[in-house]
């Protein structure tokens, strides 16, 4: 114990593992992993989780379907890195399969308003939201990884009316519907393609490989 460098101890007591370093010692519970972490204002080390330490980096991960909650935490983190810093980008790191129109494009907003530049990055599957998401990020600055998938399609509802309900699913209708225009005037916005191309091809599900969404204009890069 008196040589310099790292000792773990491989005991697994409560769910705890400890981490002996240097005399001293650090619980770092399992499951999301942890990475020790030392502020600029903090005298010893802490363990925080990994993407708590990522955030710090200025990098954020959406690797779920998108609701109401993982889009306030990302637009909460990203208005709070930009107010900390404007001049740093961020980096979106997408592996998701859609979700929410709503919450969705409240996402896309956010990463328009903010002064950064925002990266987006499809580590897996970028699919229906995630495909928007991908696609709103800084142009020049949207990439792929290279066995990453996109997939488009027009946003729909799981709304099933009875007789009593025809009337809130038209109206719900009619939102949609507008929604579907708005998100079609990103892509063409986003990609070059021309409207038509888009409302075209949303009808149905697209499923692009990187260099094809690349084509497409959803991507820029092709990560190496």
């Amino acid at each position: 114990m008196y040589m310099n460098q790292y000792y773990t101890v491989n005991l697994l007591l409560r769910f705890h593992i400890k981490v002996i370093r240097r005399g001293e010692s650090f619980i770092m519970p399992v499951g999301i992993p942890k990475v020790p972490f030392q502020g600029p204002d903090d005298e010893t080390s802490s363990w925080v989780d990994v993407y708590n330490r990522l955030y710090r980096q200025r990098v954020l991960f959406l690797a779920q379907e998108i609701d109401s909650e993982i889009s306030n935490n990302i637009i909460g983190i990203m208005v709070f890195l930009s107010l900390e810093d404007y001049t740093k980008e961020q980096y979106l790191f997408l592996n998701c399969p859609g979700g929410g129109v709503i919450p969705g494009i409240s996402i896309y907003d956010a990463i328009q308003f903010v002064t950064p530049d925002v990266n987006t990055i499809d580590i897996g599957l970028a699919a229906s939201m995630g495909s928007f998401l991908l696609a709103g990020g800084t142009i020049t600055k949207r990439m792929a990884f290279p066995h990453a998938r996109v997939m488009i399609h027009q946003p729909s509802t799981s709304f099933m009316p009875d007789s009593q309900q025809t009337r809130e699913f038209i109206l719900e209708v009619g939102e949609l519907a507008k929604f579907r225009e708005a998100i079609i005037e990103v892509y063409v916005q986003r990609t070059g393609k021309p409207f038509w191309v888009i409302s075209r091809d949303m009808e149905r599900d697209i499923f692009m490989s990187a260099t094809e969404a690349k084509d497409y204009g959803i991507i820029d890069l092709l990560a190496d």
